[in-house]
């Protein structure tokens, strides 16, 4: 039989143990608490963003002439330096003209011909007009004699045409640039015959203003024309535009662009439409063919709520973010996003401004977990656009 001092010293003894187990589980589940795993969070604010939207683009001349002989004929001089700055007028090639030359002399000597000869029949058919008042030939020579000097005529017409045509072919033995631009390298070289179809001898390319090549989507395009369907106020909006160009090593081109012209036609193949931009191009700086971005702003986004897109993360298709609550609990809830801006992530459901979301650490906590927070730190560059897709929501 047990002693009732020693019954009382174990029910004590026991409600001792049971004390110090409860506030052991209670210490460790303090918000405070070493075993807490440590986070990263950022609070949520509604702000004001541009929609900024960048596209490949390629660069070409604004006005690209392929440069052509119009007579057959061997080339004697190529009168340029190839890839230098030519003029309106500028003599680029020289195609023999002696037989031109030699061509225009037979087609004056015709011409003289033609009009001594008119002159004789203008004569006769006045003399046979007065002759046929008078009633001394019949009207058969006059008429005879008109229908000569109506032929006499016809014959100069024909002859001026012709010495028309050979001054004309003898001015096509000089090859001139049609356009001021950036002349490239020749096709032909001296002694070659060509004629006009052996193809282009050289290309003249007018690169100040150059113009830059964008296409778009037909879902962006159909987008834009369903916010501005007034075509006078969609021209007007498209000239307020900024364009940046961003080339190929990264750098940005001092110089703006503004929007010039859009294609009348969607491609059928890719499902997208071509769209130009003007950038002005002093010292001939851009060439055509070279690559880079076009950057520009859209819109601003009203009230958009933004978070990093660390905190953002993906599940079978759908998407999640770690809410931290005042408790310093996990709340793992599912949202939708929207557009993309640089490093953030807009969230269209789901997220309210002023609550907290763990940017970094989320790997460590699970549903109703306890962390600690620490604030972090944005990065120190503005918000940028992002050319990568933006996740389309479940």
């Amino acid at each position: 039989m047990i002693h009732p001092r020693l019954l009382t010293v174990g029910v004590s003894g026991a409600l001792l143990m049971l004390v110090w187990f409860t506030a052991g589980c209670s210490r460790k589940t303090s918000p405070a608490g070493p075993g807490a795993p440590e986070v990263l969070v950022t609070t949520v604010k509604q702000q004001d963003v541009p929609a900024i939207r960048e596209r490949v683009a390629t660069l070409d001349g604004f006005v690209n002439a392929a440069i052509t002989a119009r007579v057959s004929g061997n080339i004697v001089s190529q009168n340029y330096q190839e890839g230098t700055v030519v003029k309106t007028g500028d003599l680029l090639f020289q195609i023999d003209p002696r037989p031109f030359e030699e061509a225009l002399a037979q087609a004056k000597a015709t011409l003289a011909k033609a009009r001594a000869a008119q002159a004789k029949a203008d004569a006769d058919e006045k003399r046979a007009q007065d002759l046929s008042n008078k009633k001394v030939i019949s009207e058969q020579e006059r008429d005879t004699a008109l229908q000569a000097a109506a032929a006499g005529r016809a014959d100069v017409d024909a002859d001026e045409a012709a010495v028309k045509q050979a001054e004309l072919n003898l001015e096509y033995t000089k090859i001139t640039a049609p356009i001021d631009g950036m002349a490239g390298f020749a096709t032909k070289q001296v002694g070659d015959l060509v004629n006009p179809t052996s193809g282009p001898l050289t290309t003249i390319s007018q690169i100040d203003p150059i113009k830059a090549l964008v296409t778009a989507g037909e879902g962006p395009f159909t987008d834009f024309v369903s916010k501005h369907p007034d075509p006078t106020e969609r021209d007007a909006f498209l000239k307020t535009i900024e364009f940046e160009l961003v080339l190929s090593n990264g750098k940005t081109y001092p110089h703006k662009g503004t929007f010039f012209a859009i294609d009348r036609s969607l491609d059928a193949r890719t499902g997208s439409i071509r769209y130009e931009v003007t950038f002005p191009n002093p010292g001939n700086t851009l060439r055509p063919g070279q690559f880079g971005r076009v950057r520009f702003v859209l819109e601003t986004k009203k009230d958009a709520l933004l978070v990093p897109q660390d905190a953002v993360s993906e599940l079978q298709g759908s998407f999640q973010i770690s809410v931290v609550g005042d408790d310093n609990k996990v709340s793992i809830r599912p949202v939708k996003t929207g557009e993309r801006f640089g490093a953030f992530w807009e969230i269209t459901e789901g997220l309210k401004s002023g609550e907290r979301v763990i940017v970094q650490g989320a790997q460590k906590t699970r549903e109703g977990s306890t962390v600690k927070v620490k604030e972090w730190a944005p990065p120190a560059q503005p918000v940028a656009p992002d050319t990568s897709p933006a996740p389309k929501n479940p």
